[in-house]
Parts: C-alpha cells; structure tokens; sequence
C-alpha cells in the first residue's frame, strides 16, 4: 500500500489522512471496487492520532448510518458510548446550583440512541484498517504537498521531496489550515475567537450513566461528554486569558478546576490522560470545489465545537462526494469534470455555511453574561423544554437525518 517514484498517476488524490479522507478511500472503494486508483497524501508515515490525543467526538445517528454503510461501525462499537440524555444549563460560574433548562432523552424516533461517543483512537483506527491492504490504495507517506497546479485534464500535485502526483481529481481533506484550498485560489472568511478550547479526559468516582451535559458559562461552553468505563471527555471553550491560567495549573489545580464547573455531579474526579488545548476559530471557504478540485472535512468548514459538529458535518461531505463520484464513473465520465463535482458543492454548501454560522451565534448568544440576558435565556430555554414537536425536530436536526441526505446516510448502498 504504501510507494513513491518521481511522477505517479491516479484517477483521485487525497491530501489528508483525516477522517473525512479515510471515508472518503473507503466509500470509492466499497462502491467501485478497483476500477479507481486512488492515492492518500498524508504527514503521517500511518494514520491514527497521537499517543497524547484525548479527544473524542459526538457521533451523531445520520454519521452513524454512514460508518455503518461503510462496514467500519462493528469496529468501532465496542469503544462506542451511547448517550442516554442531554442536559443543557446557562448560570454564572459562581452559581452553587446549575438547574436544567432543558432535557433531551437522546433517541430517534425508532428508540436507538441519537449519538454515541468515540474516542478518536477508535475511530482512526477502524477507518484505517477498512482500507489497508487494498491494491487500488496507495498511501504517500510522510508526505507533504508544496504546490498544486489545475488543469484542464489533469491535476498536478508537487510534493515536497521534489515528486509528483498527478490525478484526475484532487481532494483536499487536509484540515481547516489547508495548504492546498490554498493553492486551489480559494479565499475564506476567518475569525478567531477570544477562546481557547481545553480537552481532557476524566474518570468518575459514580456512575454517569450515559448523560452528556453542556454548561453554557460567561466564558464560553463546557460540556461533559461520556465515554465507556466510566469516563468522559471534557470539551471546554474557555475565554482566552482564563484558558491560559487553567492550562498553567497543575494537575491537582486543573482537576479543582474541573470540578468546580462538573459541580461534584459525578463524585470524585481524576485525569485519565494528558490535556490539550488549541485557540478557536471559524474558517468558512467561498468555494467548496475548484477545476478537478474539491474540499472536505474541516478544510470544507472549520466549525466552533459548541455543539460536536465538526466530523458529523465531514462524513455527509465523504458520503455526499462519494455518490457523485461513483454516478459518474459508472456512466463512464470524466470524474473530475465541473459538473459533476458542482452537483457536490450545490449539495453540501448550503449545510457548511449554515451549521458554520448556527454554531457561531450559539456560542455568541450564550457567551454574552449578565442577569437579565442569562435570565431571558433561561426563560427561552424553558418555555422550549415543554414543547415536545419542537425539542424532536431539533434533535432529528442534530443527529443528521433531515435534509437532502446522501444514500450512505440512509442505510443504502451507492
């Protein structure tokens, strides 16, 4: 699987082995079998995440349809935390007492659970091992593309040993920072946030029993998300001057720190692993596709992580492009062809831009503190948690199963 020499054609190129990227390989393979020669450029001699990653991702039921579409969900089951309920809160850290505003019983309308927690070990893990080994893949690593040339037939992809990868198509999933949207030509609207977001992974003295919580706090959400063994994956969007105090702590003052936000809820706490953290930001691209050309994953939509969106949003964008795909090579068409990959950008655009501006005002509105505006939110909260039609269209929302759906989100097969 893996090869290199100076110049190497492919029908797809994918710079990135990213979660998008990896389902994306799968998805063209299970659909088309070894018709397409496909190659993945990544940094990374093999896929996976680091040893130090703590991060864990909400795996919502549309995204669940397609791993599961894709034969990677049995690996990852086992690893897979249902949530069993949501609880939203909106207080003053000083607040001894959080109350609920709002409650969801995490279910789809067929009584299997809305979302599960994955580790990113997991997840990496199962999409990986559901393509090696495969003859039509070939894995260009480490590697890292310099610079990229789109032309009228081909594409071409300079990478930074002085090789080439020329393709009929080029798909960048190479994370919101992507150096080849770059050098595509296409522009972004950027913003930073004045906010940190810290991750680290606990372990619970009392059983936590599937509930996810968000604390909606003056300087930004804190959600504590379960995980199997008793543990859970602490998501937390801290304004920036207090992200660089917490983060300076020790491990005994962090933990202080966590628990005056979890509130003893859980019972006593410990880390269960390293922390981490990165400076947020929104990045939204003009275009999602140029010639022979397209984006996916956080280089399609870099989103604030207040609501776990990010790889949901990236595993519609793998299903969406692998249907385009597949239709127009079983008609025996140019794959790279405008288009074809047109139809991709008219599908997914609309959900980028607005899950990427949804997100945004979420964490704007509830990162704004005061006693009548947290009161006003509250009352909102709590006129919504008695409407049941509404809370149920939210939730179908969320876990990916309205809309314009790809086939893999569906249950069917490309």
């Amino acid at each position: 699987m893996d090869g290199r020499t100076t110049e190497q054609k492919f029908d797809i190129a994918v710079a990135g082995g990213s979660f998008a990227g990896l389902a994306l390989v799968r998805g063209l393979v299970q659909a088309l079998g070894s018709d397409l020669r496909i190659a993945i450029i990544d940094r990374a001699a093999k896929p996976g995440v680091a040893p130090n990653d703590g991060r864990a991702f909400a795996i919502w039921a549309g995204a669940k349809a397609v791993l599961t579409n894709l034969g990677v969900w049995d690996a990852i089951a086992p690893d897979a935390q249902p949530m069993t309920s949501i609880e939203i809160s909106d207080s003053a850290l000083a607040d001894g007492i959080r109350p609920t505003r709002l409650t969801y019983d995490a279910l789809t309308d067929d009584g299997a659970p809305a979302a599960y927690m994955v580790p990113a070990a997991a997840l990496a893990s199962a999409l990986f091992a559901s393509i090696e080994g495969e003859r039509s893949v070939t894995w260009i690593a480490p590697a890292e593309a310099e610079s990229l040339s789109l032309g009228k037939h081909s594409a071409d992809i300079a990478l930074r040993d002085g090789s080439h990868i020329g393709a009929s198509l080029v798909v960048a999933a190479d994370g919101r920072t992507s150096k080849l949207r770059d050098a595509a030509g296409i522009t972004t609207l950027r913003r930073g946030y004045d906010q940190t977001g810290i991750v680290a992974t606990v372990k619970f003295s009392e059983p936590h029993n599937g509930v996810a919580i968000q604390h909606f706090l003056p300087g930004g959400p804190f959600a504590i998300l379960p995980l199997k063994d008793n543990r859970a994956c602490i998501t937390w969007s801290a304004a920036r001057e207090e992200a660089a105090r917490v983060t300076a702590l020790d491990d005994e003052g962090f933990l202080a720190e966590l628990d005056l936000r979890i509130g003893g809820r859980f019972g006593s706490i410990a880390l269960d692993g390293p922390r981490q953290s990165w400076p947020l930001d929104i990045v939204v691209p003009r275009e999602l596709i140029a010639p022979r050309f397209a984006l996916i994953g956080d280089a399609a939509h870099g989103v604030h992580p207040v609501a776990g969106q990010g790889v949901n949003l990236a595993f519609r964008d793998a299903a969406a492009l692998i249907e385009v795909i597949a239709d127009a090579a079983r008609l025996g068409l140019d794959i790279g062809s405008g288009p074809h990959l047109e139809i991709y950008q008219r599908w997914r655009r609309f959900d980028s831009l607005m899950s990427a501006s949804l997100y945004d005002g979420i964490n704007r509105i509830f990162s704004v503190d005061g006693i009548v505006l947290r009161a006003g939110r509250g009352a909102a909260l709590g006129a919504l948690d008695h409407v049941g039609s509404i809370k149920k269209l939210i939730l179908a929302e969320a876990a990916g199963l309205t809309g314009e759906l790809p086939k893999l989100a569906r249950g069917e097969a490309v």
